[in-house]
């Protein structure tokens, strides 16, 4: 049946509704406000960046959320938790050259987590750096007691200084990824939307779940977070739909749309919210960041 049409006046037949302009979650967009400014900081709320698909975005989501949080006036924390030391790289740091990483720090007693945090080019955001030395942990901590605490003990004595710590897991379920799910409060899924990302959540669903069972009773599902979404594919639609079908409120309204720059921005060690502040990718994460804030911060105050 064809759409009825306003009357001279511009009024619809009372039999009729507008259409509502959806966004591309199709559910009506939301106008998250500009969060305010704090009077305070911590205790910081941790969040695992978790998928063990690769190539997801959750080293590009951890840097670039992590850059908006801080230029809304938050204290953020990235905790780089991936032997590849992606996030340390994406932030300009040379991996291979670093003389104490997390490595060090989960290994050594003596150290402490504060010891070596790096600043990073943005205000307000800080780094705990990782390399390759990272992959000897998930060996050694097997025969530790509580390993799968190591990673939450070294960072309690930071929370007061945060407001958020973002740890960018690497992408598996083993023992790193369950110490980064059993430090944290909340849990964001980056999912590409193609069909074999959908596939992967309920496994990671299952390994959220083991956690929260045994390690960690208040850990939650922050959200899911489309990456990637191209708007001229049927398949990304429709795997986009589906995803909203299945979790539905648990799903992000922001949605992270291909670009060219997020590669441009690693060459130059920054985020794109500050190399290229202008841009549709910028934009987006500033609107993630104002949806994670408006989940939690109400809860907190």
């Amino acid at each position: 049946m064809a759409p009825s049409k306003p009357d001279a006046a511009g009024v619809l037949p009372f039999d009729t509704e507008p259409e509502l302009d959806l966004g591309p979650t199709r559910r009506p967009p939301v106008d998250f406000p500009k969060p305010k400014r704090l009077d305070h900081h911590g205790p910081a709320r941790i969040v695992a960046m978790c998928n063990q698909k690769g190539g997801v975005g959750k080293t590009t989501t951890t840097i670039n959320l992590g850059a908006a949080l801080a230029d809304y006036g938050r204290r953020v924390l990235l905790v780089d938790f991936d032997p590849q030391g992606a996030l340390s790289v994406g932030l300009g740091l040379d991996a291979h050259d670093l003389e104490l990483s997390i490595y060090n720090v989960l290994m050594d007693p003596s150290l402490r987590a504060g010891d070596i945090v790096q600043k990073t080019p943005i205000e307000n955001m800080d780094l705990l750096p990782a390399n390759i030395d990272l992959s000897a942990a998930e060996i050694q901590l097997v025969t530790e007691v509580g390993r799968e605490q190591a990673l939450g003990r070294i960072l309690k004595p930071l929370l007061a200084d945060y407001d958020l710590m973002l740890i960018d897991c690497q992408p598996s379920l083993g023992l790193l990824t369950v110490n980064a799910l059993t430090a944290a409060d909340g849990v964001i899924i980056p999912l590409e939307c193609e069909y074999f990302a959908l596939r992967g959540v309920a496994l990671l669903q299952e390994t959220i779940e083991k956690v929260r069972d045994r390690l960690n009773p208040d850990l939650e599902i922050e959200g899911l977070l489309a990456t990637r979404y191209d708007s001229r594919t049927v398949h990304g639609r429709e795997v986009l739909s589906r995803l909203v079908e299945a979790f539905g409120d648990k799903v992000f309204h922001t949605v992270i749309g291909r670009t060219v720059r997020f590669p441009e921005t690693t060459v130059v060690g920054l985020p794109i919210t500050s190399f290229a502040p202008s841009s549709r990718g910028a934009s987006a994460y500033r609107q993630l960041a104002r949806e994670v804030l408006a989940r939690w911060e109400p809860a907190r105050q």
